[in-house]
Parts: structure tokens; sequence; C-alpha cells
């Protein structure tokens, strides 16, 4: 007779990620990609049908389930209960998943679709936009996993959400190390943030100038600093002390982002380093470089979610 205090080993819970976010952010999109991992997906469940499914017989696969504001019985207040509940299940692993984007995004999407915001049938969508929003916000604010789909085509949310997950099957903490300038803001749902504006910049060099933190050029210019031994060393072995202990509290989701100003040449160079080592250390790592996807997207037209 097994021991009813004794924990579930991770891999042996069985897995549910509750899919919400703002209409528009790619809730649907990612409730399919999920469904494509090998997750069963139910979209739009009622808040009310939710424990008579999880009463039922165990399910057998990872269940995605998206929660969509529309519903009649929504309610914030009652989410976040049933979040709290749910995660004092012993052989249940569970993550909120929130699909976001800026409110400009949004009002663009649903320009483009031509579609009324459920929320506001009869007024703009701009007012409906508002209104989710501060529906949603205290639900973003405890959920695990936070993806801006801002500037993400389908194919990028796609490769984010594999990262997270790593299909079905995927356990232990993930780790996304990513870039980004701090001209355009810090990124959602980052965990950490290290800021490495302090290092010679590369910019100011002519021939470095169009050239990015991979290229060995800039990567050898940016190492030439004097400071950058020592910075990246101990921010490594910061990094190397602090994971096992997320990993042993239940966090599956790690995010860290190095910034410097146009996020091109050191925040790269130090984001793709640092990727490097945590892979050499044993951790599983996704790597992002927010800025250069953009000009890439950007440059070839691509359509963001």
């Amino acid at each position: 007779m097994s021991d009813p205090l004794r924990p579930i080993p991770p891999d042996a819970r069985a897995r549910l990620v509750l899919v919400t976010g703002p209409s528009g952010a790619g809730r649907s999109t990612a409730i399919n990609v999920l469904e494509d991992m090998g997750y069963e997906a139910i979209d739009n469940l009622p808040l009310s049908l939710l424990p008579r499914l999880l009463d039922g017989a165990p399910f057998a696969r990872p269940l995605a389930l998206g929660l969509d504001a529309r519903n009649r019985d929504f309610s914030t207040l009652g989410l976040i209960d049933v979040i709290e509940q749910l995660g004092q299940l012993p052989g249940l692993k569970v993550d909120v998943l929130y699909l976001d984007a800026s409110p400009e995004v949004l009002q663009r999407r649903f320009s483009e679709t031509r579609r009324r915001h459920p929320l506001a049938p009869a007024e703009t969508p701009e007012v409906g936009i508002a209104r989710e929003m501060d529906l949603l916000a205290p639900i973003r604010a405890r959920s695990d996993i936070l993806i801006d789909t801002s500037e993400l085509s389908p194919h990028d949310l796609r490769a984010e959400l594999d990262q997270w997950f790593n299909g079905a099957g995927g356990t232990g903490l993930a780790v996304s190390v990513q870039s980004f300038s701090y001209k355009r803001g810090l990124p959602r749902g980052v965990d950490m943030v290290f800021d490495v504006r302090l290092l010679q910049n590369p910019y100011w060099q002519a021939d470095l100038r169009p050239l990015d933190g991979t290229d060995p050029a800039v990567l050898d210019y940016v190492r030439a600093d004097p400071r950058y031994d020592l910075i990246f060393a101990q921010t490594r072995d910061l990094l190397l002390t602090l994971l096992p202990g997320f990993a042993e509290e239940g966090k599956t989701h790690l995010a860290i982002a190095f910034g410097c100003t146009g996020g091109q040449h050191r925040s790269v160079a130090m984001a793709g380093a640092m990727a490097n080592a945590l892979a050499d250390a044993g951790w599983r790592v996704s790597t992002r470089h927010r800025e250069m996807e953009r000009r890439a997207a950007l440059g070839a037209g691509g359509r963001h979610l």
C-alpha cells in the first residue's frame, strides 16, 4: 500500500494546462498547437464543467483547456479559486498559460479581421479590449507561463510553445534565455533581467555595426572587454546556484533576459554564450533574440499572430 503523504514524482502526475488571455492574443492557436503536441484539447469550457471533467476517469493524455472570458459563467475570482483548488491536488500538475498582446496590436488584429469584440459588440474594439484586459489582470498576474504574441507569427508561437512544453512528455525545468533592446522596453513574462550595456559596444565599430551578436567578430569584440569574463562567470555561477532551487520548488519554466541598447550586439552575444553554458551544465535551454526576430519578420513581410 502506498504512503498517501509521499510526494508524487513530477513525471508521474497528470498534466493540465489552462489556456487563457484576451481575445485576439492567440489562445485558439495555442490550443491547436498543444493538441498537435499530443494534448487532449477542449476549448471554451465553462468553469462549472471543469470539476465534473476532473472527477471522471483519469485522462490518459495531458489535457489543455481553453478558458474564455465570454463564457456565461466566467468570473475572475471563480477561475482563480479553481486554479488554487487544482494546485492542491497531489496527482495533478497544473500550468496556467496566458497569451497576451499589447492593446495596440489587439486593436490592429480586430481591425484587420473586421470582427466585433465579444465584450463590446455594440461598441468599438478598443472599449472591449480595455474591458477584457481589466477583467483578466488578476489571472495574468497568477499565470505560470506568459507569452506576449504581439510580434509573433503563428509559426513563432508554435516554436515558443514547443520550447516551453517540449511535447506532451516534457518534464523538469525549461530555461528560456532571451536578448532584447531597452529602447523597446522589457520583454513580458521574464523572471530575471540582466543589463549588459556596461560592456563595450560593437555598434561604434563601422565594420561590426551591420553584424549581430552571433557573428564571431562581434563575439570576440564583446569578450575583449576587460569586464566581460568576470561578469559572465559570476552571472553563470549565480544562475547555476539558483536553477536547482527553482527546480526543487516545482517551477517548470524560467525566462532569463539580457538587454542592451539596440538588442543586436551585446545582449545577443551574452544570451547565446549563457545559453550554451547552461546547456553544457545539463539544463534544457532555448534561446530567443527578440529584436533579431522582429527585424527578420518585418524584412520578410511576415504576418504576426
